[in-house]
């Protein structure tokens, strides 16, 4: 995308998230300045871009052991990001046609494109999608329950979007909010950037010098709080690509996520 094609509310001179993810995973909705910012942190922390393409794997994986093994058929993805490959409602309507999917972003952008994240839904499941900030989890939920049967186990999906927020307990406000009211036997998938090595930890700082968002690592014994109460799914809280890997020789990496049921 060019930034002549951007509409006025974009600020394509401004890197932008969303955007600066969509060019680590080889996108094309994306304009000069993300290209900037994610080349100098790709610069410091070159493994930012297996982390983006690995991010979208562990999504793949975790819906469909959701979808699949858990038997779950509703999925509520906060922060959706743009539009890639194999997005949540494709993997689990691929699995069970029936999958009900609703996606909740407030950039402008991801709502510019929001008609592409509903391309290739089954006539037998639901796939939508609501504008709001994960800060507000109360709207969510109420918009949510117009698609979605909260008495019904909902799989409530955080997916690398809090390092945004720099306080945890608003984080864990947000996440317990949210899981409050879906019902036992739903699912938390949350994962986000960890401070687990010097290089992302200086790749997050030229993130900041370039214009972008600050970007907040913790470490994965606070990523560990936001499941508290729930039952962590094997092989529990890991680094994501080794969160049932495929086997593609990925070992490790700065960002950690997990599974954890209601009880």
């Amino acid at each position: 995308m060019t930034d002549q094609e951007a509409p006025a509310e974009l600020q394509p001179d401004v890197p932008h998230a969303a955007r600066m993810w969509n060019y680590w995973m080889g996108g094309k909705d994306n304009f000069a300045a993300d290209r900037a910012a994610g080349d100098a942190v790709a610069q410091v922390y070159p493994e930012i871009v297996v982390m983006a393409q690995q991010s979208r794997k562990f999504l793949i994986r975790v819906v469909r052991h959701l979808a699949g093994e858990a038997g779950v058929r509703q999925f509520l993805d906060i922060g959706t990001g743009l539009p890639t490959m194999q997005n949540t409602h494709e993997v689990a309507q691929g699995i069970a046609p029936e999958s009900k999917i609703v996606y909740v972003d407030n950039d402008p952008m991801v709502l510019a494109y929001a008609r592409a994240l509903l391309v290739g839904t089954t006539t037998q499941g639901v796939t939508t999608y609501v504008h709001a900030d994960y800060h507000d989890p109360e709207k969510i939920v109420a918009e949510a329950e117009q698609a979605l049967d909260f008495t019904e186990p909902v799989a409530v999906m955080f997916m690398g979007v809090m390092g945004y927020e720099p306080d945890l307990d608003r984080i864990r406000s947000i996440v317990g909010t949210v899981m409050a009211r879906v019902p036992s036997g739903s699912y938390l998938v949350f994962w986000d950037g960890t401070d687990t090595s010097p290089a992302v930890v200086e790749g997050a700082r030229k993130l900041a010098e370039a214009g972008g968002v600050p970007y907040i690592l913790r470490s994965p014994e606070q990523l560990a709080t936001v499941f508290e109460g729930l039952e962590l799914v094997e092989p529990g809280l890991t680094p994501i690509s080794s969160w049932r890997p495929d086997g593609d020789g990925i070992e490790s990496i700065e960002a950690y996520g997990a599974v954890g049921r209601k009880p």
